[in-house]
């Protein structure tokens, strides 16, 4: 099956290296594996030690590793590649100098062999579910050591990686680690071809980094901003489509017993930030945009966060959380992020990509799953009218959240037998 799969992204390939070859984008011409001189001179250290993440997420997993590996291996070279440029510009502020940010390259045969001959790893990691079979056999083929870090497999997953099975065993065979969440994604691995000697168990890196992100100052700043005078805040963060209709009629029962009430609505693409605030006027009710508040007080009873990487600061004066994805059945978003700041973190039945966090959120009575909006409305009104049982809810979801200190650490001491069993082939 394999064989097939290397034929089709063969014969896709040459229309796309005329185009990075004649284009002056960079990121075109990176994800046809062609990176400058420049670039390439900035990576120094040894080993080297290429990871890739997708976009804004996997990069927050991404720092995390990337911050252990720096403890434990001081002189070591990180090479970190994303696919989109909100996953790029993110990599850069959070990482600064502590890795060479470049795109990926397109999972094409010869895209993935420039890309290998420029950069040269000597450890390649893909993050979660990143998984390329192009760019993993050439590793193979180079006697590039791979691994796969913070592994997940969820329940929506499996059922389209059981098509292509085949091709998996074929190219999970020449994986060296698969360092996998928990225990149900370790099986599902298992299941898609991945040899059981080379599956273990270590955790979620992908919250490291927000245990110790508190800052007093956020709280007080977001405050002046969103013009808040003490009232409640509903954020519902990550939305997806269909949810914000939802939400719109919940939060109309909500202004019924709490009228001062603040919705603060992040749609997980900003791009739809226009259509939601048409649906709030078709709704009746006034919206700004958080862009506009720089300029203009807030004032409406409503404002729709149209700016990327602010939420996690707007989590700090919420009176209740909401996080999308989870009433709709696209598997949730980031159930933990509200958690830092001791928020009652409230979602959707469709929880199945952060399964592993709304069990243990559950499991320290941190989290409240919603059935529908109007299951959302009650709940949150209930918890505005008892304020001291939110602050339990809150402090409950920061212990679960503590469970995950120390993953990125596990994760990186594999990695770091990795590279030991490397150094003894070598000498």
């Amino acid at each position: 099956m394999y064989a097939l799969y290397r034929f089709i992204t063969s014969a896709i390939f040459l229309p796309v290296s005329l185009i990075g070859q004649y284009v002056r984008d960079d990121r075109m011409r990176q994800r046809s594996g062609i990176y400058s001189e420049s670039l390439i001179r900035h990576i120094s250290g040894s080993p080297r030690i290429w990871i890739h993440a997708v976009s804004v997420g996997e990069v927050g997993v991404a720092a995390s590793v990337i911050h252990a590996l720096k403890t434990m291996m001081p002189d070591c070279a990180i090479v970190l590649s994303t696919t989109t440029m909100q996953g790029q510009n993110c990599a850069r502020l959070k990482l600064g100098s502590m890795a060479v940010c470049i795109y990926a390259p397109l999972d094409f045969p010869q895209a993935v062999r420039k890309a290998l001959s420029a950069i040269r790893p000597d450890m390649m990691i893909f993050l979660e579910t990143e998984i390329w079979p192009n760019w993993l056999t050439e590793c193979r083929v180079r006697g590039i050591r791979t691994a796969l870090i913070n592994g997940r497999i969820s329940v929506r997953s499996i059922r389209k990686y059981l098509k292509i099975k085949p091709l998996l065993t074929e190219v999970f065979g020449g994986i060296d680690l698969f360092s996998m969440i928990g225990e149900e994604d370790a099986e599902r691995i298992r299941l898609l071809g991945a040899p059981a000697e080379k599956i273990v168990i270590n955790g979620n890196a992908k919250y490291e980094l927000l245990t110790g992100s508190e800052d007093s100052k956020i709280p007080e700043n977001m405050a002046r901003l969103y013009n808040t005078c003490g009232q409640p805040v509903f954020v519902s963060g990550s939305t997806r489509k269909h949810e914000e209709e939802i939400i719109l009629k919940a939060y109309r029962d909500i202004l019924r017993i709490f009228p001062d009430t603040l919705l603060i609505i992040a749609p997980r693409h900003i791009k739809r930030s226009e259509r939601i605030g048409k649906l709030i006027i078709q709704h009746g009710l006034s919206c700004q945009f958080r862009t506009q508040l720089n300029r203009t007080p807030r004032t409406a009873p409503i404002v729709i966060l149209d700016t990327i990487g602010e939420l996690q600061a707007v989590y700090s004066i919420a009176s209740v959380v909401f996080c999308g994805g989870s009433l709709v059945p696209l598997g949730g978003q980031n159930i933990m992020e509200p958690a830092v700041w001791e928020k009652p973190v409230f979602y959707g039945p469709s929880t199945e990509d952060f399964q592993d966090a709304r069990v243990l959120l559950e499991k320290h009575g941190g989290g409240v799953m919603v059935k529908d909006g109007h299951d959302l409305a009650q709940k949150v009104i209930y918890y505005l009218s008892h304020p001291e049982e939110a602050v339990i809810i809150g402090k409950c979801a920061k212990q679960a959240l503590l469970h995950y200190k120390g993953a990125a650490a596990r994760h990186v001491k594999d990695i770091c037998h990795l590279t030991e069993l490397q150094k003894s082939k070598l000498y």
